[in-house]
């Protein structure tokens, strides 16, 4: 399934090597497969795409245009995808025209071999943007896998092979404004990634602009969990400890006839302990929101799914 926001003058071309792929395949490791259909998810741009989308749904039979009421942004469409789907495994790609559908096949392969829920595409050379935006991309990956992460998922990217069913179950709990990626690493148990190589973008502009990739970015850090919370919690009990003991240390001191200013002993006593039980209380404070949190992001307690051997991934070469 493919998000739409800028494709015009992508969609015709990606559409000609989606074509391609009708009808039985058969992956470099053997495995059979076929392409289903292809949603089309129309986050209303600026240009002309939901008349493209509707000439291809009415010219390929296999393409199902799902159309949103309003732009919600790329996650959301994808979101809105994977729900509307109905194949034992789904694929996202974007449409600009820099991920190649004929890569489809190596996903299989790896999520079959290595029997993963979840396979990401892993870029073998650098993204078609400037340099800037590929850096800002890879420190806020950096940022997030190293700080926010938390074992979930920490390198990723909008190509990517999930199982169907458990996509579609992300698609019904995840809250607005829920990362993706993040979504998904609450429930996936093993995630894979296979080399690819990016193509250019198809002489298109980039539909995000630096306050749409900040804002891309923001999310991805609220939406993160409570990691950051728990910074929070951990600062208040070190330094309400370190308040106690530091404070200890001056009354110690003063009673053993060290010389200090007149008040100075009582006074950093008094902030030391107010400083440390305030950051205390906000540690306790942020373990409530934390559960709020969670609780308003939609992450699920467990997320029941079929038997492995009998779905997808229990498929070995040759069979569909």
């Amino acid at each position: 399934m493919t998000p739409v926001y800028k494709g015009e003058l992508t969609l015709p071309t990606l559409a000609q090597e989606m074509v391609a792929l009708r009808g039985e395949q058969v992956s470099e490791d053997g495995h059979r497969w076929e392409l289903t259909e292809w949603l089309l998810v129309h986050d209303n741009g600026p240009d002309a795409s939901a008349d493209t989308i509707a000439a291809l749904a009415a010219d390929q039979p296999f393409v199902r245009p799902i159309w949103l009421s309003r732009n919600y942004g790329q996650h959301p469409a994808t979101l809105a995808g994977m729900a509307s789907s109905s194949g034992d495994w789904i694929v996202t790609l974007d449409e600009d025209g820099q991920h190649d559908p004929a890569d489809i096949g190596r996903f299989l392969d790896v999520a079959l071999r290595d029997n993963a829920h979840l396979v990401y595409a892993e870029p073998t050379n650098e993204a078609p943007h400037g340099m800037l935006r590929n850096a800002a991309s890879k420190g806020a990956k950096w940022v997030f896998a190293s700080f926010l992460a938390g074992g979930a998922v920490q390198t990723f990217q909008s190509y990517r092979l999930v199982l169907g069913e458990l996509g579609r179950s992300v698609a019904a709990y995840a809250g607005a404004g829920v990362y993706l990626d993040v979504a998904l690493g609450w429930v996936v148990g093993r995630i894979s990634h296979v080399d690819i190589e990016l193509r250019e973008e198809g002489g298109r502009p980039s539909g995000y602009s630096m306050r749409r990739l900040l804002s891309h970015f923001w999310r991805l850090v609220l939406s993160s969990g409570t990691r950051g919370l728990r910074v929070v919690s951990a600062l208040g009990v070190v330094f309400g400890m370190s308040g106690v003991l530091f404070a200890l240390y001056l009354v110690i001191s003063s009673g053993m006839g060290r010389p200090t200013p007149e008040g100075w002993t009582s006074n950093m006593v008094v902030v030391l302990l107010s400083t440390g039980a305030i950051l205390f209380s906000l540690g306790i404070i942020a373990e409530y929101v934390g559960v709020a949190v969670g609780m308003a992001m939609g992450k699920p307690p467990y997320l029941i799914i079929s038997d492995p051997k009998n779905g997808p991934l229990g498929r070995r070469p040759g069979s569909r």
